[in-house]
């Protein structure tokens, strides 16, 4: 399958965030990436309900929902109700994962799992079945525009391992310090959903930087 942009909103004008939601709209983005922060799990406060429901109504393009919070499990109806397609829990945050997992697909949303950059791939040997999609923190989470850790790469190719042994049609998300110029490499080393902030919304051309993320050649990848 081509591999699919989905730029992240924590990037964008929140004083002007109608008019970005209209440039992705014109733009190649597959999904829009709402990163959801509760100021306990990670060291900051983002979007809630209204704000998510306004962009839904703004955008016909899936929204991508990735909760850095304590006990995702209490509002996964809420978050499915004002409009995530697919909702994205961290594996540090759940105590019964398996149970939130199932949460998840049951309200109709895909469920995905995420890893802070210090969680081991291996720990999810036990759910990588049931999941569509996983989530690999290349910095860690609660700010945009860090630095890529590079032991990103690593995790990837063990991860993309297991996949093709347990779920070949798993999705693996990228988050953090995505570039036009790590993304070849993280494709090559067989990460699929390409999630971009800082490199999309401080571009001089926003649908130009998404365009080039998305023309990335498969060719290119496998040579």
């Amino acid at each position: 399958m081509n591999h699919l942009v989905a730029p992240s909103i924590l990037s964008a004008n929140f004083a002007n965030l109608e008019d970005d939601i209209h440039m992705l709209n014109k733009s190649t983005a597959d999904w829009i990436h709402v990163d959801v922060m509760d100021g306990l799990f990670v060291p900051n406060i983002s979007f809630g309900f209204p704000v998510i429901a306004a962009v839904k109504n703004f955008t016909k393009k899936p929204l991508d929902v990735h909760l850095m919070i304590e006990k995702p499990e209490r509002y996964i109806k809420e978050f499915k109700e004002v409009g995530a397609n697919g909702i994205t829990v961290h594996y540090e945050a759940c105590t019964h994962l398996h149970r939130t997992v199932q949460s998840i697909k049951e309200v109709g949303c895909k469920a995905g799992v995420a890893l802070n950059p210090h969680t081991p791939v291996a720990l999810l040997e036990d759910i990588i079945e049931d999941l569509d999609l996983v989530l690999i923190m290349s910095v860690n989470p609660g700010f945009g525009g860090q630095k890529f850790i590079e032991q990103t790469y690593h995790k990837i190719h063990q991860l993309k391992k297991m996949a093709l042994e347990r779920n070949p049609d798993l999705l693996i998300e990228i988050d953090g310090g995505v570039s036009i110029h790590n993304s070849l490499a993280l494709l090559k080393a067989g990460a699929n959903v390409l999630v971009a902030g800082n490199a999309v919304f401080s571009a001089q051309d926003p649908i130009h930087t998404i365009a080039e993320l998305k023309k990335i050649s498969p060719d290119i990848i496998h040579a």
